[in-house]
């Protein structure tokens, strides 16, 4: 796995295929599900602390963040997008911390189709893959089942090719 510099965006990659719009929904939901969480700690600090500051704050801080996380979720679904090169996968995301990664073919160990309740009602799923390295899991969600599916083939089929030429 090479982690590419950001400059790299810029040096002639052509061909960026993004993921699904419908990924906003997920993302939503997992967004609503932490602060809701964190609604219920500012709840029972209100109930249990003579002074209702502490479940105040952490009742305001939930909301601060919910509202700019779910501002800004749509704009990092259209950060996340993957190109495939002659010898490798790139995969990019984020945008104030972006990351673009390039997975060698003949490095990936385990290439995984992962499908959460809420991206299987929307017909999503996730690619997940693994090489040697410990720090080289890269996913990439938001995939259509079948594209999704479809990549995994096509990674595996071009991984067993870069191996066998070894």
């Amino acid at each position: 796995m090479t982690v590419l510099p950001p400059r790299a965006l810029d040096a002639g990659l052509t061909g960026w295929r993004g993921v699904s719009h419908r990924l906003v929904w997920v993302e939503v939901a997992g967004i609503l599900v932490t602060a809701i969480g964190a609604a219920v700690v500012g709840v029972v600090l209100l109930l249990i602390i003579p002074t209702p500051v502490a479940g105040q704050v952490v009742l305001a801080i939930d909301v601060a963040l919910t509202v700019v996380r779910l501002v800004i979720a749509p704009r990092r679904v259209r950060s996340i997008g993957w190109i495939l090169r002659d010898d490798d996968l790139v995969v990019r995301r984020g945008i104030l911390l972006s990351r673009l990664v390039a997975v060698p073919y003949g490095r990936m160990q385990l290439v995984d189709v992962n499908r959460g309740p809420v991206a299987r009602l929307l017909g999503l799923a996730e690619l997940r893959l693994v090489t040697a390295a410990a720090s080289s899991d890269v996913t990439l969600p938001g995939l259509p089942e079948p594209e999704a599916a479809g990549l995994r083939d096509a990674l595996v089929a071009r991984a067993e090719e870069r191996r066998v030429g070894l």
